[in-house]
C-alpha cells in the first residue's frame, strides 16, 4: 500500500481542520448534513451522467491503483530482456517459450509470444502498439473521471449556497436565525471546493503520474521486445532502453552490470 498518499491525504485534512480550530472554530460546526447531501449528491449524479456504467464501476479499482504501489522496476524489467536477448541469440527464439512461464507481465509475455510465433517484425509492433492505445485510453478514462468531479463540486458548492441565501432571504423576518442560516449556506462553498482541491483534483493528478509512468514501462517493453527480434546484441539492446531511464536510476544499472 502506498502509505505517503494517505499520510499526504491526512495531512492535508488536518491542517485544513487546526487551521480552522486555531481562532476558536469547532469542528462541529462544519458537519451541515444538508449542504454536504447538495455538493456529493449533486456531484456524484453529474458525473455519473459524464460517463457510462462500465466506466464508473470501476472507480473501487481505480482507488486500489492509486493506494498500491505496483510499479514495476524498469531497471528489472530491462534486465529480463537483456537476459532473454542473450538466450535468444545463443538457442534461438524458439527457445524463449521455455521462458515465457517466468515473465509475470502478461504485456510484455504477449510481445514475446508474438516474437516466439514467427509474426512479422512491423506486425508485432502494430500490434503492440494498438495494446498501448488501449491501455492508455482506459487510463485516460479513469483520470478524466476525477477531473470532471473536481470540476462540478465546487460548481454544486455555489449552487447549494445560492439555494441557501435563497432560504435565508426567505426567513429574514427572523433575525435571531440569519447568522446560522448564512453559515449553513455558506458550508456548501467549503464542501465543494474543499472536496475538490483535497480530494478529486489530486486523485486525477495520482492516477496521471501513475499512467505516465507505466505508459513509459510499457514502451520501453516494445522497443525491447522489437531489438530482442531482430537479433541485437544485448549489450546494444541494454544501451538502447537506459535512454528511458532517468539519470539516477541509470547509473545503478551501470553498476549492476559492472557487478
Amino acid at each position: 500500500m502506498e502509505v505517503s498518499m494517505i499520510v499526504s491525504f491526512l495531512f492535508a485534512v488536518f491542517s485544513l481542520a487546526v487551521g480552522f480550530m486555531w481562532d476558536g472554530g469547532h469542528l462541529s460546526a462544519l458537519i451541515k448534513p444538508s449542504a454536504a447531501l447538495i455538493v456529493f449528491g449533486g456531484t456524484a449524479g453529474c458525473t455519473f451522467f459524464s460517463f457510462t456504467f462500465d466506466e464508473i464501476k470501476n472507480v473501487p479499482t481505480l482507488y486500489k491503483i492509486a493506494l498500491q504501489s505496483r510499479n514495476q522496476d524498469p531497471a528489472e524489467v530491462i534486465e529480463l530482456i537483456v537476459g532473454l536477448a542473450d538466450e535468444a541469440r545463443r538457442e534461438g527464439l524458439l527457445f524463449l517459450e521455455n521462458r515465457l512461464g517466468e515473465v509475470n507481465d502478461l504485456f510484455l509475455r504477449k510481445g514475446i509470444q508474438l516474437v516466439v510465433d514467427g509474426t512479422d517484425p512491423e506486425l508485432v509492433r502494430s500490434i503492440m502498439d494498438v495494446e498501448l492505445y488501449s491501455l492508455e485510453e482506459r487510463h485516460h478514462a479513469g483520470i478524466h473521471m476525477f477531473e470532471a468531479a473536481g470540476g462540478y463540486a465546487p460548481t454544486m458548492g455555489i449552487i447549494g449556497t445560492v439555494m441557501g441565501l435563497v432560504h435565508v432571504l426567505g426567513s429574514i423576518s427572523d433575525p435571531n436565525g440569519l447568522s446560522s442560516a448564512i453559515a449553513v449556506a455558506f458550508m456548501a462553498t467549503f464542501y465543494g471546493i474543499g472536496s475538490a482541491n483535497v480530494l478529486f483534483l489530486p486523485m486525477s493528478a495520482r492516477l496521471a503520474s501513475i499512467s505516465k509512468k507505466e505508459m513509459v514501462l510499457r514502451e520501453l517493453m516494445v522497443e525491447g521486445i522489437v531489438s530482442l527480434q531482430a537479433g541485437y546484441n544485448p549489450i546494444l539492446i541494454r544501451e538502447r532502453l537506459s535512454a528511458f531511464l532517468v539519470p539516477s536510476m541509470r547509473e545503478r544499472s551501470k553498476e549492476t552490470e559492472e557487478e
